[in-house]
């Protein structure tokens, strides 16, 4: 079986086209011309605005023109991750595999996140059996590296009074609000010299951790490639004198870090101890995280000489910082139970020209005031650390309204189909909701979709029948807000 025999057939055979367009975030170019020849080719209008989201829009079925404007709304880009580092995001189309009930990607991220959410917005656009009144899809840029499409969306790109945002990752719950996050960068600045001659060379890499979305996962409880690295330097750094000349963990903001690596030197006499060292550590984290990171690995080889180290005090600086920034959930909510209210992600560590090592970590919060308690935190251990440290806009959370009328439809569409009141939630990622409730202040907005697992990492994959009931749920919500 392949993804051309699963139901719904429209939803699938869109998404299977969407999976075939190059979309890493920043660099929607492709997406947004697969759209737009999409509503070409459709007869929909369509429009774009200065940042490059998409709009388009249809007209009511006859007969209820009258009805409340309803938006769907998702967003363009995907994470990017792969175990094979050559894989080519920028040009390859996303290899899909039926796996039983699920869906997943061979060996990548599957872009379900958000690229079901298009979709099943575009399927509606293009379904003449729907019954609806009148409609809009909006698709943004940038969402997963800097909420960028929301952020600058354009005057007039929304018309409605009721937007669903198609970009959650659990059947049965409907999402009514959301954390909001902001961004916290530390770059140390160091010496460079030449690396020791009479020291013996290690390169310690860690690959295979589970990772995954630094909202929805964070309470999971699952390893930080970045923390690890950082715990097993600091340990060598209480008995050896240490020449750190590389170090790289994490990639994106929003997702916890799966894989990290050094390379390091030591005095040649105590090689020996640091394999000992080594070997002790792995049986620890492997004793930690037992039945919790069954794929992670540690490797410890031996490297050639470097030809530059970092000079000792910032080296250790950043070791330092590295291990003792806080990385996971800080606090529960109070008002709805299991819900994070409040956390930070250590989400990469990077090189960048030729003496800097930036450091970036993410930090959400369903209080604003306690976002930005745990960003202060951060800036002000990196500060310690002597890094110049910079904060990010940040996007504000989105407040549940218990009372919302479009929540209550969307919830009476699914108990009507399958049986089952959806249970209403809020959820610790980032919506693009709150940013659209700036500028556009009435809107109403619930988020829903089918059942995810894994988004932002290669274990990413969507549960097949789940896909069926989410587009079942969007169909008759659009028919009942088309019948008020």
């Amino acid at each position: 079986m392949t993804i051309k025999d699963l139901k719904p057939a429209r939803v699938f055979a869109i998404f299977d086209e969407i999976n075939h367009v190059p979309r890493p975030s920043k660099h929607e170019e492709k997406i947004r011309q697969y759209l737009l020849d999409f509503a070409a080719k459709n007869n929909i209008e369509v429009a774009t605005d200065k940042i490059g989201n998409v709009v388009m829009r249809v007209p009511a079925t006859p007969g209820h023109e009258n009805a409340p404007v309803v938006a769907m709304q998702a967003h363009m880009d995907m994470v990017c991750e792969s175990n094979d580092k050559s894989f080519d995001f920028a040009n390859s189309p996303i290899r899909t595999i039926v796996d039983g009930e699920w869906l997943r990607a061979d060996g990548t991220t599957l872009g379900a996140d958000n690229g079901i959410g298009m979709a099943a917005a575009l399927a509606v656009l293009t379904d003449k059996e729907l019954v609806h009144g009148p409609v809009e899809a909006l698709f943004t840029v940038d969402e997963e590296t800097g909420l960028t499409g929301a952020n600058n969306l354009g005057d007039g790109m929304l018309t409605a009074s009721m937007l669903l945002n198609l970009d959650s990752e659990d059947d049965a719950e409907i999402f009514v609000g959301c954390a909001g996050g902001v961004d916290t960068t530390c770059v140390f600045t160091y010496k460079r010299s030449f690396a020791p001659t009479d020291f013996h060379y290690f390169k310690f890499d860690i690959s295979g951790g589970l990772g995954g979305h630094s909202g929805g996962d964070i309470h999971l409880g699952r390893a930080n490639a970045n923390k690890l690295l950082a715990r097993f330097l600091y340990g060598l750094s209480l008995e050896h004198e240490i020449a750190l000349c590389e170090i790289d963990g994490g990639n994106l903001r929003n997702a916890i870090p799966r894989a990290a690596h050094a390379v390091f030197g030591v005095e040649t006499s105590r090689k020996e101890q640091v394999r000992v060292a080594f070997n002790k550590f792995v049986a620890d984290v492997e004793r930690e995280y037992a039945g919790l990171e069954p794929t992670i690995k540690f490797e410890l080889e031996s490297f050639d000489r470097p030809e530059y180290a970092m000079d000792h005090a910032t080296s250790q600086a950043l070791v330092e910082a590295l291990y003792s920034a806080p990385h996971g959930v800080i606090s529960m909510s109070r008002d709805l139970e299991g819900l994070v209210e409040t956390s930070t992600n250590l989400a990469s560590v990077k090189m960048q020209g030729e003496n800097q090592v930036l450091v970036t970590t993410s930090q959400r919060s369903s209080v604003e005031s306690r976002k930005w308690d745990i960003a202060y935190q951060v800036e002000a251990l990196f500060r310690l650390a002597g890094a110049e440290v910079s904060h990010g806009d940040g996007y504000p959370g989105w407040a549940p309204n218990m009372n919302s009328r479009i929540m209550h439809i969307a919830s009476e569409a699914y108990e009507e189909l399958y049986g089952v009141k959806p249970a209403i939630k809020a959820i610790h990622a980032g919506l693009e909701c709150g940013l659209f409730l700036q500028k556009y202040p009435h809107l109403d907005m619930v988020s829903f979709g089918p059942t995810l697992q894994g988004v932002h990492s290669p274990s990413e994959r969507m549960h097949i029948p789940a896909v069926e009931r989410f587009y079942g749920q969007l169909t008759r919500t659009l028919e009942k807000v088309a019948n008020l």
